[in-house]
C-alpha cells in the first residue's frame, strides 16, 4: 500500500472543507478512513474529547484558514516550527498537523484493539500549541519534484551497482515511479489541490515504495556488512526527498503551487 499518512488525509480533506469544496460528512469519512473513530482532545474552549465534525467547525472558528502536514524525523524536522515540546510529541508520532491561522497543531496518537484480522483503529488527535513561524525545510512543489527525478536516478544507479534494483520488485517499483507522472484521473488528494501536487504525491509515494522495497527484499548481491551498509546509505537521502515532497503536496493548499 502506498504511504498515504493519517495527517496528509486530515490535512487535505480538512483544508478542502475550509475552502467549501467538501461537505463536513464527506471529509470526515475521508479523513477517518478504514478507522474506527476519530476524536480531537484538547482544542480550545472544549473540556474533553470531541468528534472531527465540531472540531473542524470549531478550528475555524477559533482563526484556521489551513492545515500543513509535519512528518519529522530523527534530525530532520520537517514542517515543524517548535515549540520544542510539540516538536518533541510530533516526532515521536512521526507526524502532525500544523495549523494554518491559529498558534495549534494536531499530533495523532493510534490505538488499537481487537484480534488480528479484526483490529480496530481509533485515533485521538491532541491539540497542542506551536509556534508561529516558517516550517522547517519545506521545498516548493515545483523543487520537489526535481529532487525526486534526480534523486530516484542517482539511487537506481547506485541500487543496481549494489544488484539490488535489478530484483523485480524494485526494478518494477522504479519504472512506477518513473511513469507516476504521466498518471491522470486518480484522486490522490482532496478536491482544491494543483495538478502539480497530485503528480508530485504520486511520485513520492512510489518512491516510498522503492525504498521500502529496497530495504525488505532480502539482501539480494549486497551480503557484506559494508555493502549492507552502502545500500543503507543510498536510500537515507532517497527517503528523505520523498517525505519532502510528500508535504510540500500536502501542503500545497496553503502555500499555493
Amino acid at each position: 500500500m502506498l504511504f498515504e499518512p493519517r495527517s496528509g488525509r486530515l490535512a487535505a480533506w480538512g483544508n478542502a472543507l475550509l475552502a467549501g469544496l467538501v461537505s463536513p460528512d464527506e471529509a470526515v469519512l475521508s479523513i477517518v478512513g478504514e478507522d474506527a473513530v476519530h476524536r480531537v482532545e484538547g482544542l480550545p474552549g472544549e473540556t474533553g474529547p470531541v468528534g472531527l465534525t465540531l472540531a473542524l467547525g470549531r478550528m475555524r472558528a477559533l482563526g484556521v484558514r489551513g492545515l500543513r502536514v509535519a512528518l519529522p524525523a530523527p534530525g530532520h524536522p520537517l514542517g515543524l516550527s517548535g515549540p520544542p515540546e510539540f516538536n518533541a510529541r510530533a516526532l515521536e508520532a512521526e507526524e502532525a498537523v500544523v495549523c494554518a491561522g491559529a498558534a495549534l497543531g494536531l499530533v495523532p496518537e493510534v490505538s488499537e484493539v481487537g484480534p488480528e484480522g479484526d483490529v480496530h483503529v481509533s485515533v485521538t488527535w491532541h491539540c497542542l500549541p506551536v509556534r508561529e513561524a516558517v516550517p522547517a525545510d519545506v521545498p516548493s512543489l515545483s523543487e520537489a519534484e526535481r529532487e525526486l527525478a534526480e534523486a530516484l536516478r542517482e539511487a537506481t544507479v547506485a541500487l543496481t551497482r549494489l544488484d539490488v534494483a535489478g530484483s523485480g520488485p524494485v526494478a518494477e517499483a522504479a519504472l512506477s515511479a518513473y511513469r507516476a507522472r504521466a498518471e491522470a484521473g486518480r484522486e490522490a488528494l482532496a478536491p482544491g489541490y494543483p495538478p502539480r501536487a497530485v503528480r508530485v504525491l504520486a511520485l513520492a509515494q512510489r518512491v516510498d515504495l522503492m525504498v521500502s522495497l529496497a530495504y525488505e527484499n532480502g539482501h539480494g548481491g549486497a551480503v557484506a556488512a559494508s555493502e549492507m551498509a552502502a545500500r543503507a546509505e543510498v536510500l537515507r537521502p532517497v527517503e528523505r526527498v520523498a517525505r519532502r515532497a510528500l508535504v510540500a503536496a500536502y501542503n500545497s493548499a496553503v502555500e499555493g503551487g
